[in-house]
């Protein structure tokens, strides 16, 4: 008898087993048959194993024992949900990423569970913008829909393709002397040379770091 536990991701659904039943841990009597164990007792302790583990691997690793009863490891397909759902699905009520044909995954949205191409983050950090400072738009979903290096960032109000920064070594000093409520940077691309844009005392400035 085998029992097959996994330990879904934020994006879909918890509790998918081979039974293709997510409404807790069945037991898998048969090829295209399931049953529910009759014991209580030991249904808890699976089911606490299961929020263990699911603890432990943040939800990204799928366990399932195998015909031979050894413990194989699955890994979700590369990428993450986009934050927006402007594609049309290549299929819909989806449970796993398996469900789901070539590199798509299943992903949980107002309309439910649809399959979608993945989303992938670029390398850099956005500028940090102070609210209600851009346009209250959505230009973008994720770093896919922006050229080259640029990622999508919020912007104060919207979302809009910018180029990152890279985040200068050292670390800022504690500001100190008199009040400056002004924002001269924003990050550290805007400093020349090794300066940073650091906190002052009411606002942000370059400054050498220490």
């Amino acid at each position: 008898m085998n029992v097959t536990l996994q330990a879904r991701g934020p994006s879909i659904l918890l509790g998918c087993s081979a039974c293709r039943l997510c409404t807790g841990i069945f037991v898998q009597t048969g090829e295209h048959s399931c049953e529910k164990d009759g014991n209580m007792e030991q249904h808890w302790s699976v089911w606490a194993l299961v929020l263990a583990l699911s603890a432990l691997v943040h939800f990204d690793i799928v366990f399932a024992a195998g015909a031979d009863g050894n413990l194989t490891t699955i890994l979700p397909k590369p990428g993450h949900c986009p934050r927006l759902l402007n594609v049309i699905p290549s299929h819909k009520g989806c449970e796993c990423d398996e469900d789901c044909p070539a590199d798509n995954k299943c992903c949980v949205f107002d309309c439910g569970a649809v399959c979608v191409p993945p989303a992938f983050t670029k390398p850099g950090v956005c500028p940090r913008r102070n609210w209600g400072s851009g346009m209250c738009a959505e230009y973008c979903s994720n770093d896919n829909d922006c050229p080259n290096d640029e990622k999508c960032c919020h912007n104060g109000c919207g979302h809009e393709c910018i180029a990152p920064y890279t985040v200068k070594r050292g670390r800022c000093a504690l500001p100190q002397g008199t009040s400056m409520c002004a924002e001269y940077c924003y990050h550290d691309g805007q400093c020349p040379g090794e300066q940073k844009c650091c906190k002052t005392t009411c606002g942000h400035a370059c400054s050498e770091p220490c």
